[in-house]
């Protein structure tokens, strides 16, 4: 069974993916959503994926979909490197980031690519939640 060092790994070698909303297809295209599912599936750790969302997803059907996945929440003082962060950007939460020992690892449209960067305050202050693979607990 994979563990946090081979989840923030496998999402590394997706570093520079050009990002593409809905996107599952390392070094070709994915979001930030993608990111997370594709790492996680080549760790085995979960397979469960949705399509067919709206680039601002509404309410908290980003939360309900890792809690759908079997992700466990956790306080955020306690998160760790392979943790997921769900985020915000204006008022509802739509966004997802691995949290490394660096920082975050995340596919971010901004920037047009999948990216790795510290964890300043401005970027702690988008995070609205944490959570575990079952496997991490």
């Amino acid at each position: 069974m994979a563990d946090r060092t081979a989840l923030v790994a496998a999402a590394r070698r997706c570093l520079g993916t050009p990002f593409r909303h809905q996107g599952r297809q390392p070094g070709r295209g994915l979001d930030c959503v993608g990111l997370i599912v594709c790492a996680a599936r080549e760790c085995g750790l979960a397979d469960y994926d949705v399509t067919g969302y709206a680039r601002l997803p509404q309410g908290d059907s980003m939360k309900e979909h890792l809690l759908a996945a079997g992700l466990l929440p956790r306080d955020m003082p306690s998160a760790r490197p392979g943790d997921v962060l769900l985020m915000r950007f204006t008022r509802e939460a739509q966004h997802l980031a691995l949290m490394t020992e660096r920082g975050v690892l995340h596919s971010y449209q901004q920037v047009g690519r999948v990216v790795e960067h510290r964890l300043d305050d401005a970027w702690r202050g988008r995070i609205v939640g944490a959570y575990a693979f079952p496997e991490f607990d």
